[in-house]
This record gives C-alpha cells, sequence and structure tokens, in this order.
C-alpha cells in the first residue's frame, strides 16, 4: 500500500539497507528494514519505475511503499549509506581497528606508511564516522605511549579511540598530505585545507597541526558545504526578539552586533541575517576569516595576514566598492573598530561579530578600543548575545540518566543544539547613557526597566518546553550572568 510515513515517525525509527548505495542511488529509491518491527519498506520522493519495484519484491517479499519529502529522503539516504560508501568507523569497531593496524606494512619511510592502504582506510573510516555522527571537530592527539582520537559532537568533546603511539606519525603525515601541507616540517605549525565528497556530499575540512611534547597533534574543523542556511524564523529567537531583529536588520545603516565565544552560533546568525537581506537591490559584501560558506551573489573576501590583508584593510577597499551592507567576520582590534563605525555613520548597514560575555559588556569593550561614545551612540542598533546548548534527545526526555539506552544519542541523553539569545536594542535611553560614558551596572538596569529579557530567562523558557535541560541552564548561566 502507498502510504505517507510522518517526519517523527522516520526520525524516531532504526533501519538498515536492503540494496546497495550505487542501486539506490541510480533507482532513487530506499530499501529498507525497519529494525524493530522487521517489516521492509521502499522510501521514495517520486513514484520509481514498475520494474525495479517488482525486482526489489522477488527478492525480499512484500514490501510497503512510503513517499517522503525530500528532506526526509536525505536524512534516511545520509544514515544507510555514509557509513558504507566510507566504511565507517564506529564505536563499536575497535577490533576492525586492531585488524587494519596490522595489516600496517612494516617500513620506517613515513611518506610510504602514510601512503599505504591501512593507513589510508583509517583516515577514511574516521571521516566517514565523524561526519555520521554529525561531530564537528576531529582531535588526534599524541601522549607518552598512546594516541587519542576524538570528536567534538554538539559541544562536547567525546572519547573515540586510543590507537597505539606507533601509527601517530602516519595518520599526521597522511592528513598533512591530503591537505597539501609540507610533511616534512613537525617543529612548526601549519594550516591547511581538504576536501572531501562523502556519499554524494561536499564538505570541507579545516586542518591545524601544533608540535607538542610527543610528536604534532591535529585539528580537523568540518563543515558541511551542502547545509542549507537557516531561515531567520529558524535560528531559534523569541517572537518578540525575532520581530525586533527583522525590523532592524532593514534600517539602512547603523552597526548591529553579535556577540558570544568561538562555537557559539555567531556566523549562522549573520549568515541569516545577510540572507534575509540578499536581493538584487544591495550591493553585500564581506570580510572573514576564514570564508566558511559560499553565499550565492555576495562578495565575500578572505582574510590572509601573510600578505597584510586584515580586516581593517580589507575594509578600507570594501569602502570603495559601493556597498550598501557590510559583514565583518569579527571585531578584533582598535583600527577596525573605528573603520566599521565610520561605516556604519557614512550610510551602510554594518553586521560584525565580537567577542563578549553578554550583550551589555560589548559596550564598554567598543569604548576601551578607543571607539568614541557619541559616535558609538550614534550608530549602535542592537547588540545580540548568543550561545549554543544541547537539547535534551525526543527519546530520552523521560529516562533516567542512569537508564539511557537510545542509541540516536549515543546513551549522552543529548541530541542536536539549539540557540539561546539575549537581544539588547538600543533606544534613546541607552544611547544617552552610551554617550556618558554610563557603567555597566546603570546600563543594565535601565535595559531591564525597558524589557531586556536576560539569557538565562530565554534558557528558562526552553526548559519549560523540555527542550533543553537545567543542568545545561547551570553551565550556561556561570559565564554570563552580570
Amino acid at each position: 500500500m502507498n502510504q505517507k510515513q510522518s517526519t517523527s515517525e522516520i526520525k524516531n525509527n532504526s533501519y538498515k539497507s536492503l540494496l546497495t548505495y550505487s542501486y539506490s542511488s541510480k533507482h532513487k529509491l530506499l530499501a529498507l528494514e525497519e529494525l524493530k518491527s522487521k517489516r521492509n519498506y521502499i522510501f521514495y520522493i517520486s513514484p520509481p519505475d514498475a520494474n525495479v519495484l517488482n525486482e526489489v519484491s522477488r527478492i525480499y517479499g512484500p514490501i510497503s511503499l512510503k513517499k517522503i519529502s525530500r528532506s526526509d529522503y536525505d536524512q534516511l539516504f545520509d544514515s544507510s549509506f555514509i557509513s558504507k560508501n566510507i566504511e565507517s568507523l564506529s564505536l563499536g569497531q575497535e577490533t576492525e581497528i586492531s585488524k587494519l593496524i596490522e595489516e600496517l606494512p612494516k617500513t620506517e619511510d613515513v611518506m610510504e606508511f602514510a601512503e599505504s592502504a591501512p593507513i589510508i582506510n583509517i583516515v577514511n573510516k574516521l571521516f566517514a564516522d565523524a561526519v555520521n555522527s554529525n561531530a564537528s571537530d576531529i582531535h588526534i592527539e599524541p601522549y607518552f605511549d598512546y594516541s587519542s582520537i576524538r570528536y567534538r559532537i554538539d559541544g562536547k568533546l567525546n572519547d573515540i579511540l586510543t590507537p597505539p603511539k606507533g601509527i601517530h606519525s602516519a595518520l599526521i603525515s597522511r592528513i598533512k598530505i591530503m591537505s597539501k601541507l609540507d610533511i616534512t616540517e613537525s617543529r612548526l605549525p601549519q594550516d591547511g585545507k581538504i576536501s572531501l565528497k562523502i556519499s554524494n556530499k561536499n564538505y570541507d575540512v579545516r586542518v591545524s597541526t601544533l608540535p607538542n611534547a610527543y610528536g604534532e597533534r591535529a585539528v580537523l574543523r568540518i563543515l558541511n558545504k551542502n547545509d542549507n542556511f537557516l531561515s531567520i524564523e529558524q535560528i531559534g529567537m523569541n517572537l518578540n526578539d525575532l520581530s525586533t531583529f527583522k525590523k532592524l536588520i532593514q534600517r539602512p545603516n547603523g552597526l548591529i552586533l553579535v556577540t558570544g565565544p568561538t562555537g557559539s552560533g555567531k556566523t549562522t546568525t549573520l549568515y541569516s541575517a545577510i540572507n534575509e537581506l540578499n536581493n538584487d537591490s544591495n550591493n553585500i559584501l564581506t570580510v572573514e576569516d576564514p570564508v566558511e560558506y559560499d553565499l550565492p551573489g555576495i562578495g565575500q573576501t578572505q582574510i590572509n595576514t601573510k600578505i597584510d590583508m586584515t580586516f581593517a584593510n580589507a575594509l578600507r577597499s570594501m569602502l570603495r566598492q559601493d556597498p550598501d551592507i557590510i559583514m565583518i567576520g569579527e571585531i578584533r582590534d582598535n583600527e577596525t573598530a573605528q573603520i566599521a563605525i565610520q561605516a556604519a555613520l557614512t550610510g551602510h548597514l554594518v553586521l560584525a561579530t565580537l567577542h563578549t560575555n553578554n550583550a551589555i559588556s560589548s559596550i564598554n569593550r567598543l569604548l576601551d578600543m578607543k571607539v568614541e561614545p557619541y559616535l558609538l551612540a550614534s550608530t549602535l542598533l542592537t547588540v545580540i548575545s548568543q550561545r549554543l546548548i544541547r537539547k535534551i534527545c525526543g527519546n530520552c526526555q523521560n529516562v533516567e540518566p542512569a537508564l539511557l539506552s537510545c542509541e540516536n544519542c549515543q546513551k549522552t541523553g543529548f541530541k542536536g543544539r539549539t540557540a539561546v539569545y539575549e537581544l539588547l536594542k538600543i533606544n534613546p535611553e541607552l544611547k544617552e547613557l552610551i554617550h556618558n560614558k554610563s557603567d555597566e551596572k546603570k546600563i543594565y538596569k535601565t535595559a531591564i526597566e525597558n524589557n531586556f529579557k536576560k539569557m538565562s530567562n530565554n534558557a528558562n523558557d526552553l526548559i519549560e518546553k523540555k527542550i533543553i535541560s537545567k543542568q545545561e541552564l547551570v553551565a550556561l548561566t556561570s559565564s554570563i550572568e552580570y
């Protein structure tokens, strides 16, 4: 029978693929066995060829047809084949890795070792498994008598493997070869990039190596080039703040700041705003370090300090390119801050990030960068501070931590992350306080009187909705309270 499967059913069920990657890709269908019920299904977006259906039914017997959305189909396809296209190293496959290590050729030539098939397979497995686990980073670290491989998943580092110290140099060398780094240089830090294709999806991997006491460590940041950017409605703001933010980014000039630590989703928030503003009537230019994602129709500039292409120098040149909107990846120094303020003052909308703990402290940070108070008061429209917090796994909401057995979240109780915000709109009262260089306490008191909602209050709303846990709120508030 042909039926429509709901999104929640698909996400909550576990499946095993019945067909090969190439066959499924060619015929644009997924033949899967649901592990719980042992029933067979064919999932599709457009109806498959009747001959193909007959052949699959002949091999596997009665099979139900399920039409699903493209996003659900892509998710099922990934979970079914990412680990098969490049054989994935999962958490329970230490024996397989041990077997691969035993097969390593007996050679002292590091270059030859790094190009051997087992080492290539191990590195490929790490990339595939990291993608399959939704990891943002891979850490490969040497210690006295062993190596450590860890993935950062939902902002937390997880131990994955402890391979023997003997293969560490080969792993690092293989990664250097892939990222076109100098394999003979182990005394200096190096940065590079790898482009990968896994299950017909493109990924960029930013590679950073650093010498330490026991060899070289490598950190690999994985960027999914296929990710659809979140719309401004999807970034996680409450309705009141979202309405305010959407109105402010439509202003013809001024400065909008997004603040928070590294990895708090600032770039995603800026990209969502840029996408909202991206149309034929706007000339939008960005200066970034690095350019993480390609934005169609937007001029993106990469910082390169080796040739003195700094944020400040790039901004000066951009102002001669007749921009309407400028996005600055990060305000790092006095010079960049001064140029950003001048750009906002002379008829440009400037969106930028800044590293501060909360929204209100951003004001003093810019004043510390020698920005004149009257200029900051004239140009600053809003400051958004944010963090990313782990979400409670949908399958584990009512399960005691000691009883967690869900494979969907790898028994952690958490799956995915959501952003928590605080939005400080600069109204006339706050402008006057900024102009007079008032202290943070006075600005905070006035903001609260004008309905400023702290990040911890917004997080409490998510706790009531059972989206995040109380323990995540404790970790959050320790870093942002005023």
